[in-house]
């Protein structure tokens, strides 16, 4: 069968390998979708330090069960699965009090484990044993169930904002998931007016193109915190969430957060930049709540295909490149270059 093998920074291969044998209690599957995102990009060009190579690559996988182990119950040929990226252990402290998205000792597929960029792979016992391998709804595709661990990630942090019907949101990134804030925001939590911040004007109009916010706004252009307040009435946004990795957004946010505004720093920063300057006293005045957001839990995948299977959150349209395993590299090329919303690879 076919893989994309991490070994080194640069050193991505597509190459030839083995069928993975199934132990008695791990599932088979064959991988039909595995999505992209900028995290694939981000280990193709620098490595992760979690990452264990030679590593097969990918981790928003939605596939086939083609051999189930002895020991695992529930599970038949045929069923149609979506596996969990990131593995809570679910013993440790954090695991118990039911936060395991914040998991100590968490690992993650394509990490520690070969991943979904492959014709066939493993689901480990790690993954079974905390629930993460997860039926696909009969009227959800396999790439709209490839798309339910980024999803995930984005409800796990829209939770913790307690976004109220009628609120105010911006959203800064316009990618993938960016478009999938303003979709749940809107059709989980009914938000009221929702503003799309991005500096790519290409990438801002394709994004608003599907997902339609109220209006979009050009940071390259215009002042972002400015035209927030404007389009409040000077107030300010009730809810913010940086989906991108610039430090000037975090801070742009605090800045246009309104009084008991809630705010989500979604996207890392990068580890060698990694602080912004905070006017503490408009935390302290305005009653800020800053969170952090941190990918999900197991749980927050079953919900991501529940909302794609009911409608309330729809991705199929936001998938709008598919490429054969062979053509990988491209696919990465093509995120990295955000020449399309989503793209999803399809060994």
């Amino acid at each position: 069968m076919k893989v994309v093998r991490f070994y080194a920074p640069e050193d991505v291969r597509i190459e030839d390998a083995p069928e993975p044998e199934c132990g008695p209690d791990e599932v088979k599957l064959r991988v039909r979708n595995c999505s992209t995102c900028g995290t694939d990009v981000k280990i193709l060009h620098n490595g992760h330090q979690n990452l264990s190579p030679p590593r097969v690559i990918g981790h928003e996988i939605a596939g086939e069960v083609v051999e189930v182990g002895a020991n695992v119950p529930g599970w038949s040929v045929g069923d149609r699965a979506q596996v969990i990226a990131a593995v809570p252990c679910g013993e440790c402290y954090e695991c118990r009090k039911g936060w395991m998205a914040v998991c100590e000792n968490q690992t993650s597929m394509g990490y520690q484990y070969d991943g979904g960029f492959a014709e066939y792979m493993v689901v480990p016992r790690q993954v079974l044993e905390v629930d993460g391998l997860n039926r696909i709804p009969e009227n959800v595709g396999f790439d709209e169930a490839s798309a339910a661990e980024p999803l995930a990630c984005a409800i796990n942090a829209q939770e913790l904002l307690g976004i109220e019907e009628g609120d105010t949101v911006v959203v800064f990134g316009a990618g993938p998931i960016g478009c999938m804030h303003i979709r749940v925001a809107r059709g989980v939590w009914k938000a009221g007016p929702v503003y799309l911040v991005d500096v790519n004007a290409e990438r801002l109009k394709m994004s608003a193109d599907a997902v339609q916010p109220d209006e979009t706004i050009d940071a390259s252009h215009v002042d972002v915190v400015e035209r927030v307040r404007e389009l409040t009435g000077g107030r300010g946004a009730d809810v913010v969430i940086t989906a991108t990795a610039a430090n000037v957004t975090q801070e742009q946010a605090i800045a246009m957060a309104a009084r008991n505004g809630r705010i989500s720093f979604f996207g890392g920063l990068p580890k060698n930049n990694p602080t912004i300057t905070c006017d503490s006293n408009v935390v302290h005045y305005r009653q800020l709540h800053i969170h952090g957001a941190n990918g999900s839990a197991p749980e927050h995948n079953k919900r991501a295909l529940e909302y794609i299977s009911t409608g309330q959150v729809p991705v199929k349209d936001l998938i709008t490149v598919h490429l054969p395993l062979e053509r990988a590299m491209e696919a990465f090329d093509i995120v990295a270059k955000g020449e399309a919303i989503k793209v999803t690879v399809e060994p």
